[in-house]
């Protein structure tokens, strides 16, 4: 039997992959730290300490504490509209619908990374901070997913015609993540299906029901 052509990594690779690596563990040492202590009072050397690395690599990797915290909500951000858009089904799936699994992933999402929505929701709407284009990024992507399942119903009918669609899509994220805190925190012990369950019947009323025709 034809030997199987193994191609081992390069140097480039490699190192690229460890770079990734480092930078993904300093990423989560600075959620865990500014999620417990806040922004200001976390440091580049207890991040570093948290990381297992020397305080140089932060400067290597990002050049500085706000350089750092930028990127690191642009990668959560893009994880958690990821794991938003993944959530939509089929095309054929009525958008209502569409819209309840898009909600529950949000919800199941924040469950499994408290100290991020944490970080998110204290700081990134902060007017004096450099990271500005992270809360566009949240509103066109991770709040984007939402929007988008309730311009479909609009154009189907399926609401009020009046709908603003885009406060809208704010107003539900912002009670995924608060109901989805408030659960994980206060009310661990309740399931998850419970929780979203009570989430679509409010975005139910939040949303209504198209106008009837006389």
């Amino acid at each position: 039997m034809e030997a199987m052509n193994v191609q081992t990594p390069g140097p480039a690779r490699r190192a690229g992959g460890r770079r990734e690596a480092t930078r993904r563990k300093l990423f989560e040492a600075a959620v865990t730290l500014v999620s417990e202590q806040g922004y200001g009072a976390t440091t580049v050397d207890e991040i570093a300490e948290r990381a297992g690395v020397a305080k140089g690599t932060v400067y290597y990797n990002f050049g500085g504490k706000d350089e750092l915290y930028a990127a690191l909500l642009e990668w959560g951000v893009t994880r958690l509209a990821d794991t938003l858009r993944r959530a939509v089904p089929d095309p054929a799936v009525e958008p209502r619908q569409a819209l309840t699994e898009v909600l529950r992933a949000g919800v199941v999402f924040i469950g499994a990374h408290e100290a991020l929505a944490r970080l998110l929701m204290a700081e990134t709407w902060r007017t004096n901070r450099s990271w500005y284009t992270t809360v566009r990024q949240i509103r066109t992507q991770a709040i984007g997913v939402i929007t988008e399942q309730l311009d479909a119903m609009v154009e189907r009918g399926l609401t009020r015609p009046d709908l603003d669609t885009s406060l809208a899509g704010s107003a539900l994220f912002g009670m995924v993540v608060t109901v989805a805190l408030d659960w994980r925190t206060l009310q661990p012990e309740r399931p998850v299906e419970e929780i979203h369950t009570t989430l679509a019947h409010v975005a139910d009323g939040l949303i209504g029901s198209p106008t009837p025709t006389r």
